[in-house]
């Protein structure tokens, strides 16, 4: 079903009602812009791939991706009642989380014709009562809908250099691994390994070598284009 996310973040695009939901061939666009084509995509890529595969062939097309910043929970006793509580969640979304995404994305990514583009943003989910419990005294909750709250800031990527700066490889570095990589973006080994499998798909590094260490991977220039 579709959340009211995707409806605001659809309308973002096309304030004009008559722009969004336009069929096309065998197709339903989410927005159309001019020329341009907006597909906005709330859940996992991966569903939207083949898609967007077709329709590269022919248009121009914005890949709309959110990453959800912050992330308010709202409780509410029943669909459409009144919210009685609401808390911040403490995790927190980051950039780099759209290479978990793009694992799935990377047979469409970059192309001539394509903008990705990643809204970072705040958001309200709205949890009723669930009928299931795990037991007796406690009741479970179930996402009802993810509202917009607002968005902070957004990045567009065109080409395999783009997402390659996110990684924010030393100047001068001429070879690496997933540890080196891991440990310039903060995050575990387990996060740098999909980063670097993205990021080799789209070919954006190279492999050099095999050592018990893992991979050794080297950067191709910035300013390499887009398929």
């Amino acid at each position: 079903m579709e959340t009211t996310l995707h409806q605001q973040l659809k309308r973002c695009y096309a304030p004009d009602e008559s722009d969004t939901e336009v069929v096309l061939g065998a197709y339903r666009i989410d927005a159309v812009r001019g020329d341009e084509l907006i597909e906005v995509q709330c859940a996992g890529l991966s569903a939207i791939r083949d898609k967007c595969h077709d329709l590269l062939k022919r248009h121009s097309l914005r890949v709309v991706k959110p990453v959800v910043a912050r992330t308010r929970i709202a409780k509410a006793k029943k669909a459409g009642g009144p919210i009685y509580s609401s808390r911040m969640s403490p995790k927190r979304g980051d950039l780099l989380d759209i290479f978990e995404d793009l694992i799935y994305f990377t047979r469409v990514f970059p192309h001539r014709n394509l903008v990705l583009e990643v809204p970072m943003v705040h958001v309200m989910e709205t949890r009723i009562p669930s009928k299931r419990r795990r037991r007796r005294w406690h009741k479970e909750y179930k996402v009802h809908d993810v509202e917009l709250e607002s968005i902070s800031e957004t990045h567009e990527f065109r080409l395999s250099s783009d997402l390659l700066s996110l990684v924010k490889v030393p100047p001068g570095t001429s070879q690496f691994n997933t540890s080196d990589l891991a440990g310039w973006i903060d995050r575990p080994r387990w996060v740098a390994q999909k980063i670097a499998y993205v990021l080799r798909h789209i070919d954006a590094i190279d492999t050099l070598d095999r050592k018990r260490s893992g991979i050794v991977y080297a950067c191709k220039p910035l300013h390499q284009a887009a398929a």
